[in-house]
């Protein structure tokens, strides 16, 4: 894994999800949990941090926020802006924080982040996690809607240059029209940032449009402000898209996007391409999210590439179909073929979730799109470097993004948790507290007791962990989560949701 513990969770928008909706009420703590131990204070956010949400509002729209604020290590948010995109309104960038910003952190990492705004959605509230003080997941946890995303400290003085490789998801058209659009490609920087290659792959709604051209101009701006905007011109192929983006640096090798026009409501992460070659003679741990019309799937595995950089039949998936989970993962195999630089082709056999997918490997894994016309699905795949099993007496933060089937709801719906657990002394069980949300119709439910166990990994590095939130009288919409997880380093351990009432993808990363 070359870039640390930054996962890509696209959120597609299936057919499934575009569902009507209502409100809520305000998030309060709804189930009393012992207290939870750790570490972690206010201090351990300190600094300017880029965050992202993207997901289904209480509409049922797509939409996607992508900024920074500004935390003084005590609880005050002292600027910071944020670029908003709904298919409900008309997308409103570079709007600034208001006064009052706030925020806090309990000891177990879980905080949340209160970001005053002008924006249609007011008040924003960001449920996070902390895996250290860089880095943390993100749900958004009011009544405006659910997602999942990120929080990163952004460094200073960052300059964007050489080539990068994106994946970026939402919907493309307007509210009442709207298509589910993923797109993965890269380009590369020339003089003054202007684009001087780059290709680009688009599923529309299951429809491919592969290997088109991308033009443009990626320069950072200020550190709490948007950089000027990439315009992606699709040219060549049959694809019609041209769609403006703000971006946001991270770091020089970590960009987050979000489209800025009003055709859309795309976001997603770049992830510098320092190598254009595909992964050989290595093992690939990888999710991908998406589905079809009438299927939301989730398939996790991996893939054992030969010196060559093909996959090996000994590689295996797990598939969730729908609440669907097969106990016994399947083997596969793909041929690679070039396709342009740093562009390759996955041709698969036996692999359920798809036969034909684009790949371009990046320093945030190997980024995946399913381009064959028969279904949507989109994720990466991280270089395993150990099988190590969870630590005893250590705690991991979470995060799980995808639908929730109707489960207490009698419709899917977008559901995002955010946890913290940790495992026991000795054995192998483990308690925390998670939060969730879910829209349309959330009300978001903080605080729920967390109590399960987990497996050790096989010599794969595969293993199970299920546990159950909150209690007979309240509890998240599943009552807890089943997962298959994916070890990666010893540290990082992606999974996809593996019981019969969501289909989700997440990780749990193990907290500093």
């Amino acid at each position: 894994m070359v870039s640390r513990n930054r996962f890509v969770l696209p959120v597609i928008v299936s057919a499934l999800v575009v569902l009507a909706g209502c409100g809520g009420n305000s998030n309060s703590i709804t189930n009393a949990v012992a207290p939870p131990s750790g570490g972690f204070s206010k201090s351990n956010v300190n600094g300017t941090y880029v965050f992202s949400v993207s997901g289904t509002d209480n509409s049922a729209n797509p939409y996607a926020i992508v900024g920074t604020f500004t935390a003084n290590g005590s609880g005050s948010i002292s600027g910071g802006t944020l670029d908003i995109n709904d298919a409900s309104f008309t997308p409103t960038a570079n709007s600034a924080l208001s006064s009052g910003s706030s925020y806090t952190v309990g000891v177990d990492g879980r905080g949340q982040a209160t970001l005053k705004t002008s924006t249609p959605f007011g008040t924003i509230v960001l449920d996070f996690v902390l895996q250290d003080s860089t880095h943390g997941l993100v749900t958004e946890f009011d009544n405006n809607a659910s997602g999942s995303g990120t929080l990163d400290l952004q460094a200073s003085g960052t300059s964007i240059n050489g080539s990068y490789a994106f994946l970026f998801s939402g919907a493309y058209g307007t509210s009442g029209s709207l298509a589910s659009l993923v797109t993965v490609g890269n380009f590369t920087l020339g003089a003054g940032g202007a684009i001087s290659s780059g290709l680009e792959d688009f599923n529309s709604s299951i429809i491919a449009y592969p290997n088109e051209t991308v033009s443009g101009t990626v320069v950072a701006g200020p550190s709490s402000t948007p950089g000027t905007q990439l315009v992606a011109t699709p040219s060549g192929g049959s694809a019609q898209y041209t769609i403006t983006y703000d971006v946001y640096p991270i770091d020089a090798s970590h960009l987050k996007f979000i489209e800025m026009d009003a055709n859309g409501t795309l976001s997603g992460d770049a992830f510098a391409q320092s190598s254009t070659s595909m992964p050989s003679n290595t093992t690939l741990a990888f999710t991908v999210l998406g589905g079809t019309s009438s299927t939301v799937v989730a398939s996790g595995g991996f893939m054992v590439m030969d010196a060559n950089g093909n996959v090996m039949s000994t590689s295996t998936a797990d598939i969730n179909n729908t609440g669907t989970f097969s106990p016994t993962p399947a083997t596969f195999s793909a041929t690679t073929t070039a396709g342009g630089t740093g562009r390759y082709t996955l041709a698969l056999s036996g692999f359920t979730a798809g036969t034909s997918y684009v790949a371009y490997p990046s320093g945030g894994g190997l980024l995946l799109l399913e381009i064959d016309n028969s279904g949507m699905m989109a994720g990466n795949a991280l270089q395993q470097s150990s099988t190590a099993s969870l630590a005893s007496s250590q705690g991991y933060a979470l995060n799980l993004s995808g639908t929730n089937l109707g489960v207490n709801t009698g419709q899917p719906v977008e559901v995002d948790d955010i946890a913290e657990f940790a495992t026991a002394s000795s054995g192998t069980n483990l308690t925390g507290v998670t939060d969730e949300n879910y829209a349309p119709g959330a009300v978001p439910n903080y605080a729920l007791a967390l109590s399960g166990n987990y497996s050790a990994p096989d010599s794969n590095g595969r293993g199970q962990l299920a546990a159950n939130a909150g209690n007979s009288n309240n509890g998240t919409l599943n009552g807890g989560f089943s997962l298959t997880y994916y070890t990666v380093d010893g540290t990082s351990f992606p999974f996809i949701e593996s019981d019969n009432g969501q289909v989700t993808v997440g990780a749990f990363l193990k907290q500093n």
